[in-house]
């Protein structure tokens, strides 16, 4: 039974909308019809929705998400109905969700969505929606990659992309779990990087891999590859150690040994406790949520230009 004080009933939704695969071209504004929350779902009033690397990719090549796709895994906003069964949050609270772009009702780029409420929390103290929207997805990837990695207090763990918003959330969170981060950086954001954390921070580029393994003679003990770097990352690597791609598994064998570990976040975009963790770690003021840039829903081609640009930090974010 729905905790508003009368039953939910369907609505339309404004909603970005991928019109085929291509450029920013295809990338439109319109309408989604959203129903009401069933068991253990949500509605939530969409304020804030970040804009990923993933929504390009989904632009470029679809992840088979039902046409007209609306793309979009971050969401913020306000819980508007609630479905039977829903305790840990309520009509009216402040909430940020990670969701599936690719199921049948779209992404979080659309201003009502329906969400499991597993995937969905109370946004941190003292922080805006909009900000509330750059964490989830890329804190449940990171926290994924570390527990694909297995690793215990004083191992070592690199981070490809040491500059980047995912980047920066595995450092963070490597450093809580009592590991010797390593990443790499442009040489301008070197003291960035160091300042996310990282122990050890060698200059982007060719030789990198080989600049890690000076640093660590015998080879890190996982490496998560947020830079798509795939076999390039591999002489960091020691015999047995394990490969975190992002995207899902490389189209290269492995060597000496080496565990690839491909991380999917669609896979743990149901764990409440993660996403409480992240929550706790933006209260605490060990993760700092940053806004690249702020769109309105009619910019989000500019938006995606924006992004495609290159070397943003955080992520930019569409209001509703």
């Amino acid at each position: 039974m729905s905790t508003s004080s009368t039953a939910p009933e369907p609505l339309v939704s404004k909603a970005v909308l991928y019109a085929g695969h291509g450029g920013p071209e295809v990338v439109l504004v319109g309408e989604r019809p959203v129903r009401a929350p069933g068991p253990g779902e949500v509605r939530i009033k969409v304020v804030a929705a970040a804009i990923n690397p993933t929504d390009i990719l989904m632009r470029d090549i679809g992840y088979g998400a039902p046409q007209p796709a609306t793309p979009g895994m971050d969401a913020a906003g306000i819980i508007e109905a609630t479905g039977e069964g829903v305790t840990h949050i309520s009509v009216g609270d402040e909430v940020m969700a990670a969701l599936s772009p690719v199921r049948p009702e779209g992404g979080a780029q659309q201003s009502y969505i329906v969400v499991p409420a597993a995937s969905v929390v109370r946004k941190p103290h003292g922080i805006s929606l909009a900000e509330a929207a750059t964490v989830p997805m890329n804190g449940l990837t990171a926290l994924y990659a570390l527990d694909h990695a297995g690793l215990t207090s004083g191992m070592t763990f690199a981070v490809t992309g040491g500059a980047g918003w995912l980047a920066y959330q595995a450092i963070v969170i490597a450093k809580q779990h009592g590991l010797r981060v390593i990443a790499d950086a442009k040489a301008e954001e070197i003291d960035l990087v160091r300042g996310y954390g990282a122990d050890i921070v060698v200059e982007r580029g060719t030789g990198f891999a080989e600049a890690m393994r000076r640093e660590v003679p015998d080879g890190v003990d996982a490496l998560l590859d947020t830079a798509l770097l795939a076999e390039k990352t591999f002489p960091a690597i020691k015999d047995g150690g394990i490969y975190i791609p992002v995207r899902g598994a490389i189209d290269v064998p492995s060597e000496r040994g080496i565990q690839v570990r491909p991380v999917l976040v669609y896979e743990v975009l149901d764990r409440t406790d993660w996403l409480e963790a992240l929550r706790d770690d933006v209260d605490a003021g060990l993760i700092v949520p940053k806004v690249a840039a702020e769109y309105a829903v009619d910019k989000i081609g500019e938006a995606h230009r924006f992004l495609e640009s290159g070397g943003v930090r955080g992520r930019p974010v569409l209001v509703f």
